[in-house]
C-alpha cells in the first residue's frame, strides 16, 4: 500500500519533471485538484504508480499528450450559465458599441462552446463583424476541436435551450449544419476568430482588449496563480474593460482587487477601474 505522503511526493516530481520536459507548468495549480487528475489518469492509463506514469511520460511524447487530457478536463457548454450571457447582452453589449474596434480574450476556451457563443451573441447585437476574437489554451487537442467546431447533436439540443434563456433571438438552428449525427457550427461564426495556444501560467499577454473572458478556469489555480492571471488580464484590458469570470471565481479577494469594479457583481462581470 503506498501511503499518501509518498504519492504526494510523486505528484510533486511528475508536475516538475512535465514542467521541465514539455514546458507546462502545473506548478501552481490547486494541489486537491491536480491530485484527482492524476490519480484519475493513473487508473485510465493502467499505470501501477504515479512514477511509473512519469517514466512514460518523460520518455514518450505521446503520452505525455494523453496526460494531458486529464489534466485539463476540457468540460464547456454553450451559453452555460444563461444569466450570465443575458448580462452580457443588457449590460455590456450597449458599452462594447462606444469602441469603433473589439478585441476579445477568452482565455482557457477549452473546445470552443464559449467561443461560439460569444460570436453568436455578437452577430445577433451587430457587433461580430469589427471584433477579433482571441480564444486561448494549454491544450492543443481542445484548440483543434475548436477550430472545427464539431459537437454532437445531443449537446446542440441541450445548448438551445441555454441559448433561448440568454435571450437568443432566432432558431438556434440557424447556426449550425447538421451531418452524421453530428452539429457543425458556421464556419462564419469563427472567420474574426484567432485560436491560439497560450498558458496563463507562464506566457505573457499579447494585446491590447476591450473585454477578457475566463470562466472556470481559476478555480483550479492556487491564490499565486490567479493573482498572475489577474495580473494578465488586468495588463490586456484598456481603460475602463471589462472582465467576466466564472459563477464561483472572484477577482474581489486578489491582489487586484482593488482594479476592477463589479458591474453586474451576481454574473462576475466586472470593470477596470
Amino acid at each position: 500500500m503506498i501511503s499518501e505522503r509518498n504519492i504526494d511526493i510523486e505528484i510533486r516530481l511528475l508536475i516538475e519533471a512535465i514542467y521541465l520536459k514539455y514546458s507546462y507548468d502545473f506548478r501552481d495549480y490547486s494541489g486537491a485538484s491536480m491530485k484527482r487528475r492524476v490519480q484519475h489518469a493513473v487508473r485510465q492509463l493502467e499505470c501501477r504508480t504515479v512514477s511509473a506514469l512519469q517514466e512514460r511520460v518523460l520518455h514518450d511524447p505521446g503520452m505525455f499528450m494523453q496526460l494531458l487530457q486529464y489534466l485539463t478536463i476540457p468540460v464547456s457548454e454553450m451559453f452555460r450559465d444563461p444569466d450570465h450571457f443575458l448580462a452580457l447582452r443588457r449590460e455590456v453589449v450597449p458599452l462594447l458599441r462606444t469602441w469603433p474596434s473589439i478585441k476579445i480574450w477568452i482565455a482557457g476556451c477549452s473546445t470552443g462552446e464559449e467561443v461560439y457563443s460569444m460570436a453568436i451573441l455578437l452577430r445577433e447585437e451587430g457587433l461580430l463583424d469589427r471584433t477579433i476574437i482571441y480564444a486561448t489554451d494549454i491544450n492543443p487537442n481542445s484548440l483543434d476541436k475548436a477550430k472545427q467546431g464539431i459537437y454532437s447533436l445531443q449537446s446542440i439540443h441541450d445548448y438551445a435551450e441555454n441559448y433561448r434563456k440568454a435571450g437568443g433571438r432566432r432558431d438556434f438552428t440557424e447556426y449550425y449544419t447538421s451531418a452524421y449525427g453530428n452539429a457543425i457550427m458556421d464556419s462564419t461564426l469563427r472567420e474574426n476568430v484567432t485560436f491560439a495556444d497560450h498558458s496563463l501560467a507562464t506566457d505573457s499577454v499579447f494585446s491590447e482588449t476591450q473585454l477578457v473572458s475566463c470562466r472556470n478556469v481559476l478555480i483550479y489555480f492556487n491564490k499565486e496563480l490567479q493573482d498572475r492571471a489577474f495580473g494578465l488580464f488586468h495588463e490586456s484590458l484598456c481603460h475602463r474593460g471589462f472582465l467576466v469570470l466564472g459563477s464561483k471565481e472572484s477577482v474581489d479577494f486578489s491582489a487586484y482587487g482593488e482594479r476592477f469594479e463589479p458591474l453586474v457583481r451576481p454574473e462576475r462581470i466586472y470593470r477596470k477601474s
